[in-house]
């Protein structure tokens, strides 16, 4: 692993989700960065559900205690994940989770019901903020509510490539209904 060029990637990825671009060119901007850098999970192109309003919603963030133990089935082992709060969502509810780990960060892996058919089968990430990805799937506003945007939803690095290893969605991300938005199963070119 070549650690200067995994910190440019990252900070790549933080400069596009705080980017003042729409979501085709947010689209256009990750495809790039995931054909032509070298720390890239998947050599791309991505596919992706069209775009949806149907699944933005400003939601109420209601207090949760108690802490989640997550494996990650890696050099990582197992992290612990503070609960931040429940998002009651029109999809169902939702954990909000801070990650202890690296500094500290947001977190919001889910299931739902495309996992494994159109989407990756471990679930999808919504948004992890120590990894740069601030502002777009889930932002967090100062009156308690917290606006998401499942057309940013995006596979875990795992989804990729098997020498990857990902913390997934626990049992209480896991909702029925159909997220018709953001990243489909990656499809590597033949």
């Amino acid at each position: 692993m070549d650690h200067l060029a995994l910190a440019d990637y990252r900070a790549r990825v933080a400069a596009m989700y705080l980017s003042d671009e729409d979501l085709a060119g947010f689209r256009a901007r990750r495809d790039d960065l995931f054909a032509t850098h070298s720390e890239s999970a998947a050599p791309g192109p991505l596919r992706y559900f069209p775009p949806s309003s149907e699944f933005v919603a400003t939601v109420p963030l209601a207090p949760a205690d108690g802490e989640l133990e997550i494996a990650t089935g890696g050099p990582d082992g197992v992290l612990r994940y503070q609960r931040a709060g429940i998002l009651a969502t029109p999809w169902g509810p939702l954990t909000l989770f801070w990650l202890d780990a690296y500094g500290g960060g947001l977190f919001l892996p889910f299931r739902d019901g495309t996992s494994g058919h159109e989407t990756y089968g471990a679930g999808r990430y919504l948004t992890d903020t120590v990894k740069g990805t601030h502002g777009r799937g889930v932002e967090v506003l100062l009156n308690g509510q917290v606006r998401l945007d499942f057309n940013y939803a995006y596979n875990p690095s795992c989804a990729y490539d098997d020498k990857w290893a990902c913390p997934l969605a626990p049992y209480e991300n896991r909702l029925t209904t159909r997220i018709e938005a953001g990243e489909l199963t990656y499809a590597p070119l033949s």
